[in-house]
């Protein structure tokens, strides 16, 4: 099974050189695509300076970039990774454990986050891991990973700013078992941190509630990106 690990990125030259290293640690059947939203703080430029990595460019936007690496993978199997993520150090043989059954088409990881404090982030995580294993639904951060003919089938991921991960993850569950993976990938509490880690929950599952009642996701969007000023120029 050959691996393609596509990662969307804007502005994220200061989280890439550990993710890397993480990801190029082990030899392995597998190709990592970086797809940059338009850059300014030196991330090309340094992507360029490393081996082993297919580095295109398109429209910023998540599920733009997203779909946009997809369509150049050559993987039988698309592993999608936020760039400010730490994948386990055997994500390749864990995600060959799930899709061994052809029943499953895809599946995700818990979470940790890097950071250890405030101590608060680890009860938020405890709540999300035990959200995501009870619904059986994950987000992007959490490390989702596809067989490419469902991700074709199901027409790829929206092109939506927000929730793109979420719908995903529901077109796949329909077409067959969706996995979740009891091991982490470590993600940063940046955001978290930078408007509070209470405040940000809250609303995060605030604009979830919006999704479901059925408010387009640019709308929530807008409402997401007017309380984090910190990361407008971000993903």
């Amino acid at each position: 099974m050959k691996l393609s690990i596509i990662i969307p990125v804007l502005n994220e030259r200061e989280q890439l050189p550990r993710m890397l290293a993480c990801l190029q640690t082990r030899r392995s059947d597998k190709e990592i695509i970086i797809v940059d939203g338009g850059s300014t703080d030196g991330t090309c430029e340094w992507l360029q300076q490393q081996a082993g990595i297919k580095i295109i460019s398109s429209e910023r936007g998540r599920g733009k970039q997203q779909n946009a690496g997809a369509q150049v993978a050559t993987g039988e199997t698309l592993l999608f990774l936020h760039g400010d993520c730490v994948a386990p150090a055997n994500i390749d043989s864990l995600i060959q454990q799930v899709l061994a059954n052809q029943h499953n088409v895809g599946g995700a990881f818990l979470i940790r986050f890097a950071e250890s404090q405030p101590a608060s982030l680890a009860l938020i995580a405890k709540g999300i891991n035990a959200r995501t294993i009870f619904t059986k639904t994950a987000t992007g951060d959490q490390g989702i990973f596809v067989r490419r003919e469902n991700f074709q089938a199901v027409g790829g991921i929206a092109d939506w700013p927000f929730f793109e991960d979420i719908n995903l993850v529901t077109k796949l569950k329909q077409q067959g078992k969706f996995v979740i993976v009891r091991e982490a990938v470590t993600i940063s509490g940046r955001r978290y941190i930078a408007n509070g880690p209470w405040r940000t929950t809250f609303l995060m599952y605030a604009l979830r509630i919006g999704y479901w009642l059925g408010i387009h996701p640019t709308r929530l969007y807008q409402w997401f990106a007017d309380v984090r000023p910190h990361y407008q120029s971000r993903l």
